[in-house]
């Protein structure tokens, strides 16, 4: 991932590998990873169980936030694709008793339709 897309808030891709070895003493017994995506430190990765929000705190970024999201709690998503002068793919997910949607920006080289097919899979059981 390049810095200047971390700093901008862009999401890139990672190997879902890397985060089930980050994420391993988090996941349920079969739970898998399917897609991961990084911001600078923070990541978001989606099991096939839930969607797990990672902030990173502090300096050292040593306090860890890890946040669950059963898909069952997501009640809609919206997937923008990137334009011509809009060089970003935006993903906005609501969740039930909230009304402002959790909002991530991606970079370029995510396929935002796997994200859209992924949430599909997951949310519409």
């Amino acid at each position: 991932m390049g810095l200047f897309s971390g700093l901008m808030g862009n999401a890139s891709s990672i190997d879902p590998r890397t985060a089930t070895r980050e994420l391993r003493r988090l996941l349920a017994e079969g739970e898998q990873i399917r897609a991961a995506y990084q911001l600078i430190r923070d990541y978001f990765v989606f099991t096939d169980h839930r969607l797990i929000l990672v902030d990173k705190q502090g300096v050292t970024g040593r306090k860890i936030e890890y946040h669950s999201i059963p898909y069952r709690s997501i009640t809609h998503f919206a997937v923008e694709t990137a334009g011509h002068f809009d060089l970003d793919a935006e993903l906005k997910i609501w969740l039930s008793g909230t009304e402002v949607p959790l909002a991530k920006q991606f970079s370029k080289g995510v396929d935002v339709y796997e994200v859209q097919a992924l949430l599909s899979t997951y949310v519409a059981r």
